[in-house]
């Protein structure tokens, strides 16, 4: 059994076919899916998924990019009414993003401030209700990760679609964090995350697609869908020299543990 554990099932890109896509993704064998939220309309549309498919779970949350939407802390009180309904397993998909332009009404530095402000009222919505979050980084991990670092021992953080080395990533795991690992690890030229995907222990680990996007070989360039975590699978077998069944046996192991509601 696969768990997709970070697929964007919210997408309007999946609104013309979602059940042929699940459908495919059973017949692969992926058998848990964790949808996480952009922004709190977003996080409603994932709840009513998840509310018809019994696999699937939600993060709620606020991504980077998104927190224009909101403005002072008022909305945190609406999200911790949207986070305790029974579907939902984390707090996400949260964290700092760099990448991309400020939004009209942003200089960089407001930008970086709000983004930051979100993410800390979300890390405390997250001890609060005991869930751990899944994070977002794009060109932002020393900030995000000095935000991240003071809440470990309170709540646990899987840093999704990772790229870094093991080395940076071993503070964090040796702080009970994780990481997670998208299609990227299958492509020609990886980068330094091929190597961390040999190396990194069991159990410190997940893997995703992050569908719609980064679909792995040999679907690069299509849209990505939860049935093509196994493809990343087993590439990461190959890489560790493990079976794929062993590869998903841990992989699903450690999702379930890390997340609240699966059974």
């Amino acid at each position: 059994m696969f768990f997709d554990t970070h697929t964007h099932l919210g997408s309007h890109k999946f609104d013309s076919d979602l059940q042929d896509v699940l459908a495919r993704a059973s017949a692969a064998d992926v058998k848990r899916m964790m949808v996480p939220a952009t922004d709190l309309i977003n996080a409603r549309k994932c709840l009513a998924i998840a509310e018809r498919e019994t696999q699937v779970r939600v993060a709620v949350g606020v991504h980077p990019c998104d927190v224009d939407t909101v403005s002072g802390e008022s909305w945190i009180d609406e999200m911790r009414v949207l986070a305790v309904h029974t579907k939902v397993a984390a707090i996400g998909e949260i964290g700092l993003d760099y990448f991309h332009p400020p939004p009209e009404g942003f200089d960089l530095s407001g930008w970086k401030s709000h983004q930051a402000k979100c993410l800390r009222l979300q890390l405390d919505l997250a001890c609060e209700l005991g869930l751990n979050v899944v994070l977002h980084n794009r060109d932002s991990w020393d900030d995000l990760v000095s935000i991240v670092m003071p809440y470990s021992g309170h709540l646990r953080g899987v840093f999704h679609c990772y790229t870094g080395t093991l080395e940076q990533a071993r503070p964090l795991l040796e702080a009970g964090h994780l990481i997670s690992f998208t299609g990227i690890v299958t492509f020609k030229k990886p980068g330094s995350v091929g190597e961390t995907a040999r190396e990194v222990p069991d159990g410190q680990y997940m893997i995703e697609t992050d569908a719609p996007y980064l679909a792995p070989m040999p679907h690069r360039g299509q849209r990505c869908e939860p049935a093509h975590v196994a493809d990343t699978a087993r590439d990461i077998a190959l890489m560790r020299r493990q079976s794929v069944e062993e590869v998903a046996r841990v992989t699903t192991e450690t999702a379930l543990k890390f997340f609240k509601g699966f059974e």
